[in-house]
């Protein structure tokens, strides 16, 4: 997922992508602990990905606290 695909997302979207990647990310890496996966690279991204959601989250709150 992109930057500017984060950036079009609501709060509520975003706290809602940020739980279903951590339950995808725990499974992933599950599995892998399991039998090796296809693509480990997938356990990165989608680490990355929460990282970013989480970053634009932070952001948006700060604005709010800013603005206030």
């Amino acid at each position: 997922m992109k930057n500017s695909e984060i950036k079009e997302l609501t709060i509520k979207e975003l706290v809602e992508r940020i739980d279903t990647d951590n339950t995808h990310l725990t499974r992933l890496k599950l599995n892998h602990a399991v039998s090796p996966l296809d693509n480990p690279l997938k356990i990165k991204e989608t680490r990355k990905n929460i990282a970013r959601m989480k970053t634009e989250l932070r952001r948006r709150e700060l604005n709010e606290n800013q603005n206030s």
